[in-house]
C-alpha cells in the first residue's frame, strides 16, 4: 500500500506529463514512434518493480487492482498474440517472420493493453493529461499557418527523415519531419502535423478536441478547441469531419441522461423535426454522397481493397487469417490487403479469432464508459469519447499502427475503468452497511 506522503507528486504524472506536453519537441526529431511503445513499456515495467517490491514488503506507491474493463482488453490482446503466432505457422511464414510480426504486435496491438494497465494501476490524473494537451494544442496552432505557407513559399514537403527509422517501423513516413503533403487528384494542400498521414492527423485532432471540451480553463479550452479544428479541417478527411460532428454530441447526450431537461428537449426536438424527416434523410443522403465524390478514386481503391480482403479471408482463411499482409494488385495501386480499415485488415491477417479479439474489448468499453458517462464524470466521459472514436475509425484506419499516438485516450480509458471499479466497491460497501444495519 501507499506509504508515501499523499500530496507528492507520483513519477509516472509527471513522466505522463513531460512525454505528452514534448509532443512536437519530440516529432522535431522523428522520435515519436519510439517514444510510444518505450513509454508503455517502460511504465509498465515500473508497475511490475511496485509489485515486486511490495510483496518483498518496501515502502511503495499503491498499486492498485486490474479492472475488469482492463483485463479484458489484456485478454483481447493475448488472443490477438495467439492468433498471430497460429496464422503464421499455418501458412508457413517461417521463425524470422514470426520474430518479426511478434516485435510489430509489441509496438501495436500489446499498447492498447499497456496503457490502459497503466492508467488504471498508477498514480495518473486525468486532470495531467488534459493539461498536457494543452500545450501540444498550443504549439499546433501556432505552426498551423506555417505549414500552410509552407507550399507557397516553395519549402520542400519533407524537411528530412530521422535515422531513428533504422529502430524498425512501418515506412519512413513514421520518422519524417513533414510540413505538408500534395493530394495527386486535385493538387490542394494537406496538413498530416506529427501524425504519419493526414487521415491520421484528423484523428489525433478529434482525441485531442474530446480532451479541449474537457478542459475547466477558458484560455486552453479555446486553444485546444481551435487547434483540434484546424487538425480536422486542414486534414481534409471527410472521415474526421463526420467523427467531429457525431461524438461529442453523442457523448454529451450521455451524460445528460439523468437530467429531465434532456429529455424533454430531446422530445421538444423530435416533435419539431418530425414534419422535416424526409427532407432531413434526403440532405444526409446527398450529403454523403457529395463527401463521397470528393475523392472518388480514394473512395474506390478503399471499397476495392476491403472486397479483395473479404474474399480471400472467407475463402482461404476464416479462423486465424493469412500471419501478414500482401501486397495488393494494381487495381488498388499495390497497396496492402487490409489496409485502410481495422476490421477487414483483423479478417485478413488475424481471422475471426483476431476479429472478436478487437470486437469484445471494444464493445465492453463502449458500454462501461456509457455508464460512467451517465454520473458526468469527466474521466469516464472522455474515455466513452475516447471509444467512440476508435470504434469510428477502425473503419478508415488500421488503429494498431497508431496506438503510439493514442496512447493519451488510452491512459485515460485506463483511468475511468479504475474509477468505475472505486465506484461500484463504495456502492457494494454502502449496500452490505446497509444491510448490517437493517439487521
Amino acid at each position: 500500500m501507499d506509504q508515501t506522503a499523499h500530496h507528492s507528486r507520483a513519477p509516472e504524472d509527471l513522466i505522463v506529463a513531460v512525454a505528452l506536453a514534448a509532443t512536437w519537441f519530440v516529432y522535431l526529431f522523428g522520435g515519436l514512434y519510439v517514444l510510444g511503445p518505450v513509454l508503455g513499456v517502460g511504465l509498465t515495467g515500473l508497475l511490475f518493480a511496485r509489485v515486486y517490491l511490495t510483496g518483498d514488503g518496501v515502502e511503495t506507491r499503491e498499486v492498485r487492482s486490474i479492472p475488469s474493463g482492463v483485463l479484458v482488453w489484456i485478454a483481447g490482446m493475448l488472443v490477438m498474440l495467439l492468433a498471430l503466432e497460429v496464422g503464421h505457422m499455418n501458412q508457413n511464414l517461417g521463425l524470422g517472420q514470426t520474430i518479426k510480426s511478434t516485435i510489430g504486435w509489441a509496438k501495436g496491438w500489446a499498447l492498447l493493453a499497456l496503457f490502459p494497465l497503466i492508467g488504471a494501476c498508477m498514480c495518473i490524473r486525468v486532470e495531467t493529461i488534459i493539461r498536457a494537451a494543452g500545450w501540444v494544442a498550443l504549439g499546433t496552432l501556432l505552426l498551423t499557418p506555417v505549414f500552410l505557407i509552407a507550399p507557397m513559399a516553395g519549402l520542400p514537403e519533407v524537411l528530412f527523415v530521422s535515422p531513428l527509422k533504422f529502430v524498425g517501423g512501418p515506412g519512413p513516413e513514421f520518422f519524417a519531419v513533414q510540413l505538408y503533403s500534395i493530394e495527386p487528384t486535385d493538387g490542394s494542400t494537406r496538413l498530416r502535423y506529427f501524425t504519419p498521414w493526414s487521415p491520421a492527423a484528423g484523428m489525433i485532432g478529434n482525441m485531442y478536441l474530446i480532451f479541449a471540451l474537457s478542459d475547466k480553463r477558458k484560455f486552453w479550452k479555446w486553444v485546444g478547441i481551435l487547434s483540434a479544428l484546424a487538425m480536422i479541417w486542414t486534414s481534409k478527411s471527410r472521415l474526421a469531419l463526420a467523427a467531429a460532428m457525431f461524438i461529442w454530441p453523442v457523448v454529451i447526450a450521455v451524460g445528460e441522461t439523468k437530467r429531465p431537461a434532456m429529455w424533454f428537449a430531446a422530445t421538444l426536438g423530435l416533435l419539431m423535426l418530425t414534419p422535416m424527416a424526409q427532407g432531413i434523410l434526403d440532405w444526409i443522403d446527398a450529403t454523403l454522397s457529395s463527401v463521397k465524390s470528393m475523392r472518388a478514386d480514394s473512395t474506390r481503391v478503399r471499397e476495392l481493397l476491403g472486397e479483395i480482403a473479404i474474399d480471400r479471408w472467407w475463402n482461404e482463411a476464416p479462423i486465424w487469417g493469412h500471419g501478414v499482409v500482401e501486397r495488393g494488385p494494381h487495381a488498388v495501386e499495390y497497396m496492402p490487403i487490409g489496409s485502410h480499415h481495422t476490421w477487414f485488415g483483423l479478417l485478413f491477417v488475424k481471422g475471426a479469432v483476431g476479429a472478436m479479439a478487437l470486437a469484445i474489448p471494444l464493445a465492453w468499453s463502449l458500454i462501461e464508459f456509457a455508464l460512467l458517462a451517465v454520473t458526468r464524470s469527466k474521466a469516464g466521459r472522455i474515455a466513452f469519447g475516447m471509444v467512440l472514436l476508435m470504434s469510428f475509425y477502425s473503419i478508415g484506419e488500421n488503429l494498431e499502427i497508431l496506438a503510439y499516438l493514442i496512447w493519451p485516450g488510452l491512459i485515460t480509458m485506463g483511468i475511468a475503468a479504475r474509477e468505475l471499479q472505486q465506484a461500484n466497491t463504495d456502492s457494494g460497501e454502502r449496500a452490505l452497511k446497509s444491510d448490517l444495519f437493517v439487521t
